[in-house]
């Protein structure tokens, strides 16, 4: 289930990526590192075990948080519409919500 999450995550982000690139490259870099980042982070940590999976995991909603922060500032940047970034913002919480639980299991 968390495999789609992360991929409709990095489809979204997709969609603003050229958006975003007309004004600011650099973010746009960062951004396609940060999509990048996460899905593999997550996918690695799935296949790992022990502190290498927790550490995995954490490194893929640190990717994922930092995807957020960046469409919130394209945002506030005029770079794209709250409008049009609402799905990957959505997708992004929803990333660190299932990587929180990966690494805090209920006991």
């Amino acid at each position: 289930m968390y495999k789609y999450q992360i991929l409709e995550l990095a489809r979204a982000l997709g969609k603003l990526l050229s958006q975003i690139q007309k004004h600011d490259r650099d973010m746009a870099s960062q951004l396609k590192r940060a999509g990048t980042s996460a899905p593999a982070c997550l996918s690695e940590g799935a296949q790992r075990a022990g502190k290498d999976r927790l550490q995995l995991y954490r490194t893929a909603a640190g990717s994922a948080a930092e995807i957020r922060t960046h469409v919130e500032v394209a945002i506030a940047w005029g770079y794209v519409s709250a409008a049009a970034a609402a799905e990957t913002i959505s997708l992004a919480d929803r990333v660190v919500a299932v990587t929180w639980r990966l690494t805090h299991p209920r006991q």
